[in-house]
């Protein structure tokens, strides 16, 4: 059975945290589902403006944890700062750590682990201005192009893209 993996994001993501990792996941051959606070499309952030749309496959209500391997959490500062606010991300980011599943978060994204607090004693990456942000929730923040602390893949920033989906992809391959 091939192996799905939920994108979470909202308008506003960096457009090639989300699409390089799953252009990368689905030549890999595994299924990508994109999940937003609402049903259409969101539209991603590139270069200081905006960038291409990406349909949402799935509302956050409707996502059932048990039907996917792994979660994405693509960054940019407004994507991750506008779910952080929602309380059906936080949970259903709780619901994939409670469940063991592996999370992937890159950038700003961490800030929803924090948010989730799911972060305590835990190695973790991110981009610098996020990082005392996560040092408060309890994590040990280093400055590396991956950090694996058991289901926890996390990256600093699109140079670390190709780094960041093959951590996610030999996770899956497992």
């Amino acid at each position: 059975m091939t192996k799905r993996i939920l994108i979470l994001a909202t308008d506003g993501f960096e457009q090639s945290e989300l699409m390089d990792p799953k252009k990368a996941l689905e030549d890999a051959g595994f299924e990508t589902v994109v999940a937003s606070i609402a049903s259409g499309s969101i539209k991603g952030w590139k270069d200081k403006n905006w960038g291409d749309s990406v349909s949402v496959d799935l509302t956050i209500d409707q996502v059932v944890v048990d039907e996917f391997d792994a979660l994405l959490l693509p960054g940019g500062q407004m994507n991750p700062d506008i779910l952080r606010m929602n309380d059906d991300a936080i949970d259903l980011i709780n619901d994939f750590d409670d469940a063991g599943k592996t999370i992937a978060a890159i950038c700003h994204a961490p800030w929803l682990m924090a948010e989730a607090d799911i972060l305590d004693g835990r190695t973790v990456t991110s981009w610098p201005s996020i990082r005392t942000d996560l040092a408060n929730a309890g994590a040990d923040v280093v400055d590396e192009e991956v950090a694996i602390d058991g289901n926890f893949i996390t990256s600093r920033n699109p140079d670390d893209i190709p780094a960041f989906s093959q951590a996610l992809i030999d996770a899956l391959s497992d």
